[in-house]
């Protein structure tokens, strides 16, 4: 009776252990992503690194999508952005500028967005939306960079009332944006950012050359000034 009894605690015991490692563990990779489309996707988005110039090139067209810069810039940079990812906030707030202040407004780089909402991000379809419609008035950049500083609010009243504030004609808006007349134009972006090998937010072609992720400034910097001793 006396052995039964210490092999049958022996068995609680290894259950208990058991079952904590397993919730340790789950606790572990949940915090790392692996069971969240959010976490997993942003956090590859977030960390990549470069391709080297030496790799294959992708050819990417920048379609129909807003430019900012020269037409005749010999670098063109086209990003694939969400904007309700943390990791696009980061490039538009820390990188961007830099790019503009060295590159674009020196002739040198013509920049690109085209939209790439990620599917667990709850507004950022429509927040992609409302960019073009804003851009049918000319204002896809104003609202592109208002969308940015106010990442934490991209519901549908907030989209309505930031084309408020940049005096936008707000029937034609609402009307655009209600009616889903950009849809299609957003969903063309996916698919053709897909078929090019985006999986996260933000990627970039430089020329070609994929970046993906809040790189810093001197990781765009190093490619651009490859690309323009050529």
């Amino acid at each position: 009776m006396k052995e039964q009894k210490s092999l049958t605690n022996l068995v609680w015991i290894v259950l208990f252990f058991s079952l904590l490692s397993l919730v340790l563990t789950f606790d572990l990779y949940q915090k790392l992503g692996y069971f969240s489309g959010k976490g997993s996707s942003n956090q590859v988005a977030g960390e990549a690194a470069a391709q080297p110039s030496n790799q294959p090139r992708v050819e990417v067209s920048a379609g129909n999508a807003p430019v900012k810069g020269s037409n005749s810039a010999p670098v063109t940079i086209i990003e694939f952005g969400d904007f309700q990812c943390p990791y696009c906030e980061v490039f538009f707030s820390q990188v961007l500028p830099q790019i503009e202040k060295n590159y674009i407004k020196t002739g040198k780089v013509k920049f690109v967005y085209r939209e790439f909402p990620l599917s667990f991000h709850q507004y950022a379809q429509k927040a992609s939306e409302a960019a073009g419609c804003a851009g049918e008035q000319g204002k896809f950049w104003d609202y592109h960079d208002k969308l940015f500083e106010n990442q934490n609010s991209l519901d549908l009243a907030s989209l309505k009332s930031y084309a408020q504030q940049l005096h936008l004609n707000t029937t034609k808006f609402n009307d655009c944006l209600d009616s889903g007349k950009t849809t299609a134009a957003v969903q063309e972006d996916v698919s053709d950012g897909s078929g090019y090998g985006v999986s996260g937010t933000p990627t970039f072609f430089i020329n070609g050359i994929m970046v993906n992720g809040a790189q810093p400034f001197s990781e765009f910097e190093k490619i651009i000034d490859q690309e323009l001793k050529k």
